[in-house]
C-alpha cells in the first residue's frame, strides 16, 4: 500500500513539474528535477530523454552530462559513458565526482593502470569519501592483491565505521587471507546492521564451515534460507558445507534444490558431479556433466571433469576423448593440454605393453 501511495505521489510531482517545464521551457533547473523524479520511477528512458532535453538547451550542463555517463555506464555502454564523462571533465576538470566515474570505467575494462590513476585524482581533490577508498579497494581485490586491498578498506572504515561495503567486502578480503576471526568479526557486524542481509548470512555460515563449527554454519544457512531472495547461492553454499561435514546425501538434495531454482546455471550440476565423484558414484558424476553439455555443450571445464571421471572409471580412451573435446574449445589453454598429454602418454606406454584394446 505504501508503495502504490509514493507510485501516486511521485506522479503527481512529475505532472506539476511538466507544467512547470510549460510555462519555462529554458530553465535547465526544472528538467534536473524531473530527471530526477523519473530516477526515482526506476524510469530510465525518460531519465535519459530529459538530460539529453538539458543539453539541447545547455550543451556544457556538468551535471546532465555526468548523468548522461552515469546513464550509460549502468547500460554497459562504457564507451559512451566515458565520451560524457571526457566532456564533463573538460568544463570541470575539479570536479572528483567525473574522476571517479572515469576509474570506474577503467576498472570495468579491467584497464588497472588507468582505473588507478583516476581514482588517485578524485583523493586528491576529495580524500575524504569512503567509496572512492572502497573503489580501489575492489581494484586490488580483483587484481588478487589482498593485501593492498585491505589497507584501502581499512582507509574507508576509519572515515566511515558503519560503510556496509567497505564491512563486507574487507571481510572478504580476511577470507581470502585465511583470517577467519577477523572476517567472521566483520560480517557480523553488518549483520547486525542489516540483519536481512541475505548474502552476509551466506558468508558467516561459509566461514564457520572453514572454521570448522558445524551447528554455527547450518544456522546461518537456515536463516540465508528464509529471507526474501532466490535461494540458489544458499543451497551451494549450505551443500558444500554439509560435503565439508560428510552429511553427502543432504548435500545432494540441496544441489537438486539450487538446479531446480536455475536448471540451465551448471554450476550446481558441476559440484554435485565432483561430489558424486568424491564418493566414488563415477556413473551419476558423468550423469551430472552430461546434463551440463545439453545446454552448454561448448563448456571446456565440463569435457575436462567428464574426461576425469572416465579416467578414474578405467576407461581411458573415452578420457582422451573428452580431452580433446575440451582443447577444441579452448586450444590455448595449458592447464588442459597438459592433462591430455598427460594421460594421453599414459595410455600410448599401456598400449605398448599391451595394456588396452584398439586406439583412442
Amino acid at each position: 500500500m505504501e508503495n502504490i501511495e509514493n507510485k501516486q505521489e511521485l506522479e503527481k510531482q512529475i505532472n506539476e513539474t511538466v507544467l512547470e517545464m510549460a510555462k519555462d521551457p529554458k530553465n535547465t533547473e526544472i528538467y534536473h528535477k524531473l530527471s530526477r523524479l523519473y530516477l526515482q520511477m526506476q524510469d530510465y528512458d525518460k531519465v535519459m530523454s530529459v538530460l539529453d532535453s538539458i543539453l539541447s538547451i545547455n550543451p556544457n550542463d556538468v551535471q546532465a552530462l555526468v548523468g548522461m555517463g552515469t546513464m550509460w555506464f549502468y547500460e554497459k555502454d562504457f564507451r559512451k559513458s566515458l565520451s560524457y564523462y571526457n566532456r564533463a571533465l573538460e568544463i570541470n576538470p575539479k570536479n572528483y565526482l567525473i574522476y571517479y566515474n572515469i576509474g570506474n570505467v577503467f576498472a570495468e575494462w579491467k584497464n588497472f593502470p588507468k582505473a588507478l590513476f583516476y581514482y588517485n585524482r578524485a583523493i586528491d581533490l576529495n580524500s575524504f569519501n569512503p567509496e572512492i577508498y572502497n573503489a580501489i579497494a575492489l581494484l586490488y581485490y580483483d587484481n588478487e592483491d589482498y593485501i593492498e586491498s585491505k589497507a584501502y578498506y581499512e582507509k574507508a572504515l576509519s572515515l566511515d565505521p558503519e560503510n556496509l561495503t567497505a564491512l563486507v567486502d574487507m571481510g572478504n578480503v580476511c577470507f581470502k587471507l585465511f583470517d577467519y576471526e577477523r572476517a567472521l568479526d566483520l560480517y557480523k557486524r553488518v549483520f547486525a546492521l542489516n540483519i536481512d542481509n541475505k548474502v552476509v548470512a551466506i558468508c558467516i555460515g561459509n566461514t564457520y564451515t572453514l572454521m570448522h563449527k558445524r551447528e554455527e554454519a547450518y544456522s546461518y544457512f537456515e536463516k540465508a534460507l528464509t529471507m526474501e531472495g532466490d535461494n540458489y547461492r544458499a543451497y551451494i553454499c549450505y551443500a558444500i558445507s554439509l560435503s565439508e561435514f560428510g552429511e553427502y546425501d543432504m548435500a545432494i538434495e540441496m544441489y537438486k534444490k539450487a538446479i531446480d531454482i536455475f536448471p540451465k546455471e551448471p554450476n550446481a550440476y558441476e559440484l554435485l558431479g565432483n561430489l558424486y565423484t568424491n564418493m566414488n558414484r563415477l556413473d551419476d558424476a558423468m550423469a551430472e556433466y552430461k546434463k551440463i553439455l545439453r545446454f552448454a555443450p561448448n563448456n571446456a571445464e565440463t569435457y575436462m571433469l567428464l574426461g576425469n571421471a572416465h579416467y578414474l572409471q578405467g576407461d581411458i580412451e573415452m578420457a582422451i576423448a573428452s580431452y580433446r573435446s575440451a582443447i577444441k574449445i579452448e586450444p590455448e589453454n595449458d592447464e588442459h593440454k597438459l592433462v591430455y598429454y598427460q594421460v594421453l602418454d599414459e595410455y600410448i606406454d599401456r598400449k605398448r605393453k599391451g595394456d588396452v584394446g584398439q586406439e583412442a
